[in-house]
């Protein structure tokens, strides 16, 4: 085992049948023309003739059968990949979730290890397995994608390549039976792959993409993140203040909701190069139920998976609590839910008349608050917004 790490160049795409596999065959091929030891440690071909082909004259590595409730599943053999050493493996579907009993949960964890292992690693995914555009995605499309990886895994990358298709020529694909069988075609018209929802998705992928470049370049080149001025020109003075640190709190509750409200609060800072810290304050010497302890393992989870901070503090007066932590961490946004219809801002704070957003912006001077809107809330287009008046 060598102490340098192998690369891992990703191939993502807006959605299934756009050619990630065949493209990471594709450049496996050319790179064992050019010598390069290369195995094949999983790839799902799902029937396309065209990706069949690609694999042909690459070294394929057995797969391993794993039975589990009755069933041969077959997985990636992980131990065998290590043995055998190769330069650089192929591992297909990134996000994919390994049958119980296996060395790891997810194939990423299988990718680091052969990482680990200083092997080079080719792989791909679709966008809607990032886990931080995993509500925005249901919204687009109307399905939960269970599967995700953490975005960590695609901001480590060496090297991320889009494998761009119009929605045009994706339907024009499937309706030619080049990404599902036949008897699977007119469901998928019907749902998932609608013109809206492959639009849609093509622009988030466009767009992720271009940000893991333009946060790649500045991590590689520092100095093009000086402040320019009106004509473009570079700043650059010897005793300039250095620029603010940012530092994120979401304040969330066990409520569903909340989870958009992380996510949404993580790519925030993820676009500031900021810290995130997600704060939960509970009622002090209740015992939780069932539900919130299920919640509250969903977040933790969620957490993990983003690769930030999860603390969970108890008092009656939630904006003190708040207000105390934001202080404490020096936060300098606080991002936070819509309350819950019908109840009103006033009920999330505890002093008489007063919100916990206006107790945020009093006691937080030089603070940003942001609410996150709940997008189950949201009117469909072309429909006025239903609003409730207040009592007084």
């Amino acid at each position: 085992m060598t102490d340098e790490k192998g690369h891992l160049k990703v191939f993502i795409g807006m959605a299934p049948g756009v050619g990630k596999t065949y493209r990471m065959l594709q450049e496996g091929v050319a790179e064992a023309q050019d010598g390069r030891d290369v195995l094949i440690g999983y790839v799902e071909p799902h029937g396309r003739a065209e990706t069949i082909e690609q694999v042909d004259g690459l070294e394929v590595l057995p797969r391993r059968t794993v039975v589990y409730r009755g069933r041969p599943l077959e997985e990636m053999d992980l131990p065998a990949v290590l043995a055998r050493g190769p330069e650089l493996c192929l591992i297909d579907e990134l996000a994919h979730t390994n049958a119980p009993g296996l060395e790891h949960e997810k194939r990423y964890e299988d990718v680091r290890d052969v990482l680990d292992a200083g092997i080079d690693v080719f792989s791909t995914v679709n966008v809607q397995h990032l886990e931080s555009l995993n509500d925005q995605v249901t919204q687009l499309t109307g399905a939960r994608v269970r599967e995700t990886i953490p975005d960590e895994i695609l901001a480590a990358a060496d090297e991320v390549v889009l494998i761009d298709l119009t929605p045009e020529a994706l339907i024009a694909r499937l309706r030619a039976g080049k990404v599902y069988r036949p008897e699977r075609v007119q469901a998928a018209l019907e749902n998932f792959f609608k013109i809206e929802n492959l639009s849609a998705l093509r622009e988030t992928a466009l767009r992720q993409v271009a940000e893991d470049v333009e946060i790649k370049r500045l991590v590689r080149e520092p100095e093009l993140a000086t402040r320019r001025d009106e004509d473009g020109l570079a700043i650059a003075a010897p005793d300039a203040p250095q620029a603010i640190v940012e530092r994120l709190l979401a304040l969330v509750t066990l409520a569903p909701h909340s989870e958009h409200v992380v996510r949404r609060a993580w790519r925030s800072a993820q676009r500031l190069d900021a810290e995130l810290d997600v704060l939960v304050v509970r009622p002090p010497g209740r015992s939780p139920s069932a539900e919130d302890r299920r919640r509250l393992e969903e977040l933790r989870r969620l957490t993990a998976m983003l690769g930030t901070r999860l603390r969970v503090e108890e008092g009656e007066d939630v904006a003190s609590v708040a207000i105390a932590v934001a202080r404490s961490l020096g936060s300098t946004y606080v991002l936070m839910g819509t309350p819950a219809p019908r109840r009103g801002l006033s009920r999330l704070g505890s002093a008489p008349g007063q919100s916990l957003l206006l107790r945020l912006l009093r006691e937080l001077p030089g603070v940003d608050v942001r609410v996150v809107a709940d997008p189950t809330l949201r009117a469909p287009a072309g429909e006025a917004p239903i609003v409730e008046q207040a009592s007084d």
